[in-house]
């Protein structure tokens, strides 16, 4: 694998995430209570023994960048490295990352003077475990010059997704972009092919890409200088690339969830707590999920209730009930509150006893979750101050609202409370 450079592309401004990219770039966003995005890809990197990592990125990268330097440096034990590239404006590219293809086309320069054979492209808003010297191998081993991962997908999502058919040998012929009717059912494959049994074939005829690619190191150069025009791997470079090129699929059957919207995000996280057995799990010491070291103290729990969660490390919680949620770094709740199917991303700081009456003396709201406080069904961001006696339940069920300027939206029922947001006491959402 030393022969494999990783680009993870960290995508666009984030919209569909947005509030939680208001500060923060789309592989930044916190996930699992203490880990983030960009951990995913570059975690299954470093289990795969591919260590030279570049992430390109464009939007609010500072805290991007500042967990990967403080999260993987492996100067001293190897010549690997995770470094940051964000869109810069040259006399060769006066204009910013216009795709992702373009993203890579603008930083080509770089990545030709490394030795290595092959590129493999990731995406950064992706959750899931894969060996990728699994996939590298198979692409070396089918001869191929570009090779896509792929998922067995059922005929009831099939029309969601990007769909691609195969010959006998696994050989990409045809794409399809969300296709219907009877144009979705002439993209059915026999994904036998690929190494399903045939009960599974059966009940999932389709396959999707993933996004993740294995270029070969000449066929990424000469697709992306002989097709300038071109700007996104999906909907363009590859798919012209199938007539000319040994376009190859690689089928992974393990978990994989695009995270890129509020509610996917959301249902993804709960999903965690699912018993007996989730559908991802961080519990896997052969292949493990890295993020920064913080040196947190235990947890503290004082008579509470707390069922189906996940409690990460540093949190402080008194004569409270909590259900079904995922609670973050340093997450402060008082007595009396219910907390129930949400997600809290917790604290950048502590704040101390004292700066802490002080605030409510001054008649002001500690970092945190304040007494009698009520919240269902709701992503609470870092660092938010929720005032005492507050109801976050989406009481008038609205799918959609931007408000903002009181320090939440919500977004497909789900409320999101703003980072560093300010809920005063007495709040009814």
């Amino acid at each position: 694998m030393k022969k494999v450079l990783a680009i993870i592309l960290g995508g666009g401004a984030g919209t569909r995430l947005y509030p939680l990219t208001k500060l923060r770039a789309k592989p930044a966003v916190p996930l699992a209570g203490k880990y983030r995005l960009i951990d995913i890809p570059v975690s299954n990197c470093i289990n795969a023994e591919i260590l030279k990592i570049y992430v390109l990125t464009q939007f609010n990268s500072a805290s991007l960048n500042r967990h990967l330097t403080r999260t993987y440096n492996f100067t001293g034990f190897s010549d690997g490295f995770v470094e940051v590239l964000a869109a810069q404006q040259t006399t060769e590219n006066p204009s910013w990352f216009q795709g992702t293809a373009d993203a890579v086309r603008q930083y080509l320069w770089l990545f030709d003077e490394w030795d290595v054979d092959e590129y493999l492209i990731l995406s950064g808003d992706h959750l899931y475990r894969m060996d990728y010297s699994d996939f590298v191998r198979r692409h070396r081993e089918t001869g191929a010059d570009i090779t896509l991962s792929v998922v067995p997908i059922d005929e009831k999502r099939a029309s969601s997704f990007g769909l691609m058919k195969i010959d006998d040998n696994g050989r990409i012929v045809d794409f399809s972009e969300k296709p219907k009717g009877d144009e979705l059912k002439q993209m059915q494959v026999d994904t036998s092919i690929l190494g399903l049994n045939p009960e599974q074939a059966k009940d999932s005829p389709y396959i999707a890409s993933m996004g993740i690619y294995v270029f070969n190191k000449k066929a990424l150069t000469d697709l992306l200088k002989n097709n300038p025009e071109q700007t996104d791997f999906g909907k363009e470079i590859i798919p012209g690339a199938s007539t000319d090129y040994n376009l190859q699929a690689y089928l992974f059957k393990g978990y994989w969830e695009d995270i890129g919207t509020i509610e996917a995000f959301y249902e993804a996280n709960l999903a965690l707590n699912r018993q007996p057995r989730p559908r991802f799990s961080f519990y896997n010491e052969k292949a493990p999920i890295y993020t920064r070291a913080r040196n947190l103290p235990p947890t503290k729990v004082l008579n509470c209730t707390i069922t189906e969660s996940m409690i990460s490390e540093g949190c402080m919680i008194k004569d409270c009930r909590i259900h079904n949620s995922v609670l973050g770094i340093r997450s402060r709740i008082e007595t009396d509150c219910v907390v129930e199917d949400s997600l809290l991303m917790g604290a950048d700081y502590y704040e101390s006893l004292d700066d802490r009456q002080s605030l409510l003396d001054e008649g002001k709201i500690p970092i945190g979750i304040g007494k009698g406080s009520t919240i269902r069904r709701a992503i609470v961001d870092k660092n938010a101050r929720i005032g005492q006696n507050v109801t976050i339940v989406n009481k008038e069920n609205i799918e959609e609202s931007n408000r903002e300027d009181d320090g939440f939206y919500i977004r497909n029922g789900i409320v999101v409370i703003i980072k560093n947001a300010v809920i005063p006491d007495g709040t009814v959402i």
